[in-house]
């Protein structure tokens, strides 16, 4: 499968993206997403990875940036 993703500006979001972030009964991670939300999850995540974005920049993803009411904030950050 190929796919091409424009992520040529701040935008990442997919419109009717739906994401959602919860820790579960041992701790782990688990990020629920509908298709919409994991291409833009995954635009974000390309973001991250182009030269001018610093060590240490970073995302901090919630409820008030786009993730579902309820969930865990998620921070992105470039190493």
């Amino acid at each position: 499968m190929k796919y091409t993703l424009d992520i040529s500006d701040d935008n990442f979001w997919e419109v009717g993206a739906e994401i959602e972030v919860q820790i579960g009964d041992d701790f782990e991670a688990v990020i629920k997403a509908n298709a919409k939300g994991f291409i833009s999850l995954a635009r974000l995540c390309l973001q991250f990875s182009l030269d001018d974005v610093r060590a240490h920049d970073h995302l901090h993803l919630d409820v008030n940036t786009g993730l579902e009411e309820g969930s865990t904030e998620l921070i992105i950050e470039r190493t």
